[in-house]
């Protein structure tokens, strides 16, 4: 069994249920709803809709991680998340995650308000981001990735694609461990679409419980990707909310702890009906 994890008046009991993240990207280009809450005031009642929809997690990123996209300077990052942050804190208690891979924008995010960081390379961008959660005693989600992602979808060259994951994890895992985060502290996440072919992800998916003999919660992102598109032959990713529901339901099946999506209220439905025919819930 993992021990529980407690963010401020709320328990995230690992396999009791699954939890739900609500993506919000600050951001003007990123894949699926660049710009579209770029406005710090759409960006929060936007929050504050996933929260009602049943978000347990709300992830703000002002860094866009689609294929090709570059990194912004820090000042921007900052300029873009920090206020969102500090007015959220004065409508919710919901748990926030920051998604950047900068330690300064975890730091101040941190300090705004934010409770996890949620970094996409598993902090091997910046050197001082595994020390600077540690300082913080936050939750760090850390996610497998090869490249930048400028490079990331030219990088999908794996002999063993789940034992290279694994390996990944626990070298991070034990850089974690030495630098002074909590066992309890640490999220995987297997980075569905980054440096990761179609075959790929589909190979992740089937091999979650492989993962997750880590002994570490898993999240999955699945939300409105291109190898869902890829199955439905559906160019437009807001169109692939269904295709993203099939999916969230059959990793939540195969082990996964946290769905961080889109579409809230919909996957909220989903992760209900697939928690109690797969994890026996029965509270309605």
């Amino acid at each position: 069994m993992l021990q529980p994890l407690k963010i401020r008046n709320r328990v995230f009991e690992w396999g009791k249920r699954t939890y739900i993240m609500g993506i919000l990207n600050v951001t003007p280009d990123s894949f699926s709803d660049g710009g579209q809450f770029y406005n710090p005031q759409d960006a929060i009642a936007h929050a504050l809709q996933m929260e009602r929809d049943g978000a347990d997690i709300i992830d703000i990123g002002g860094q866009s991680t689609r294929p090709g996209a570059t990194f912004i300077p820090v000042e921007e990052e900052l300029n873009r998340v920090i206020p969102v942050i500090s007015s959220l804190r004065q409508y919710t208690d919901i748990p926030l995650s920051i998604d950047t891979t900068r330690a300064i924008v975890a730091e101040k995010a941190i300090g705004a308000g934010a409770d996890i960081i949620n970094d996409i390379s598993g902090a091997t961008y910046d050197s001082q981001m595994l020390p600077t959660a540690a300082s913080l005693g936050v939750p760090i989600i850390l996610m497998h990735i090869r490249g930048t992602p400028q490079t990331m979808q030219s990088l999908t060259d794996y002999q063993d694609l789940i034992g290279e994951i694994k390996s990944f994890f626990l070298d991070r895992i034990s850089q974690a461990s030495e630098e002074g985060i909590k066992r309890e502290h640490i999220i995987l996440d297997p980075g569905l679409g980054f440096a990761k072919d179609y075959y790929q992800n589909l190979e992740i998916l089937r091999k979650i419980p492989e993962v997750r003999q880590l002994g570490f919660p898993l999240l999955i992102g699945p939300s409105r990707k291109s190898f869902i598109g890829k199955i439905l032959q559906q160019e437009d990713p807001k169109k692939r909310v269904w295709g993203t529901a099939a999916v969230c339901s059959y990793a939540i099946f195969q082990g996964a702890d946290i769905i961080r999506v889109h579409d809230v209220k919909q996957m909220y439905e989903v992760a209900k009906v697939t928690d109690t025919l797969c994890r026996g819930v029965t509270n309605p």
